[in-house]
């Protein structure tokens, strides 16, 4: 669907917005702004990363906005996150997106209502830049919740299942948010030069960045830490299951070899004629478990 967010009479630059667009009817618009063949190629691209290119005088961004994802387990870009392509001149604003976001209409009301708010098509893409960041802190929100609930099970719960399955999931989460924060970072440093540098919305927009790039390294490290502690965990309680077993195989092992030697059946054991023989074993067998116990217990191993 294309729509006209924005005339030119209007304000002073004009707003084509272009929402799930067939490639054909892309290539038409593309054709009537002389948009460039490469950066329509990477618009069509819909796992593209953010990025921003100026070509044949026509400002290029791509942004990525996080949006609830249909599984538990989604974890990559692709899944977490939608593409909004950008292309700006001095007097053009083209927006093209395969999903609706309420966003697009707060600002065109914004615009449609207050011919002052008007500014620059550079400026209107940071204010895009700008809300595409707060889509990623209601989540990171949300997954911090979600960690400290796996921290209590792990803590206060012997048993903890697919525990290890949901962190590795909300770390992967964590670790693809990260690395488009990261990427965004790159964007402004690209609208900087464009807006001079001194707006408050730049440095508002930075400090946003900066902010939700730091919940997600935060998650992505705690979320690492709680899965190396969940493996060692994991690894204590095997060690201790282990322990108890290698105690009983310590106190039955000396046992069976005693019962053992006299369940031979040999006519001529020498043992096999004593009256005191069987219940003399049973005392041997009652004195040697004793000394194990009682070595174990000097150990501290019980």
């Amino acid at each position: 669907m294309i729509e006209t967010f924005l005339a030119k009479q209007d304000c002073r630059f004009a707003w084509l917005d272009l929402t799930n667009p067939s490639r054909d009817e892309l290539e038409r618009v593309a054709k009537q702004y002389q948009l460039p063949d490469a950066l329509v190629l990477d618009c069509l691209e819909p796992n593209h990363l953010p990025k921003f290119e100026f070509s044949h005088g026509i400002s290029f961004v791509i942004v990525r906005v996080y949006h609830a994802p249909e599984s538990h387990e989604a974890d990559t870009i692709q899944e977490i996150s939608t593409k909004i392509a950008l292309f700006y001149t001095r007097d053009l604003l083209i927006t093209v997106h395969r999903r609706a976001h309420p966003f697009l209409a707060e600002l065109k009301h914004e615009h449609q209502a207050d011919a002052h708010e008007c500014s620059t098509p550079a400026e209107l893409a940071l204010r895009l830049v700008r809300h595409a960041l707060h889509t990623f802190v209601r989540p990171a929100l949300l997954l911090t919740r979600e960690l400290d609930s796996y921290e209590s099970e792990i803590f206060l719960k012997q048993e903890v299942p697919n525990a290890l399955q949901g962190l590795y999931f909300l770390k992967r989460k964590a670790s693809s948010a990260k690395q488009l924060l990261l990427l965004t970072r790159d964007v402004l440093a690209m609208l900087r030069r464009q807006t001079n540098g001194d707006t408050t919305l730049l440095h508002d927009t930075q400090d946003l960045q900066v902010r939700v790039e730091t919940l997600y390294q935060e998650l992505d490290g705690a979320a690492t830490n709680l899965v190396n502690l969940y493996l060692s965990l994991s690894s204590q309680r095997t060690n201790e299951a282990m322990r108890v077993l290698t105690v009983f195989s310590a106190f039955f092992l000396p046992l069976t070899f005693i019962a053992g030697i006299y369940g031979m059946n040999f006519q001529y054991m020498p043992e096999l004629g004593w009256q005191l023989g069987y219940p003399g074993v049973l005392v041997l067998m009652v004195l040697v478990g004793l000394g194990i116990w009682v070595w174990f217990k000097r150990k501290g191993w019980i």
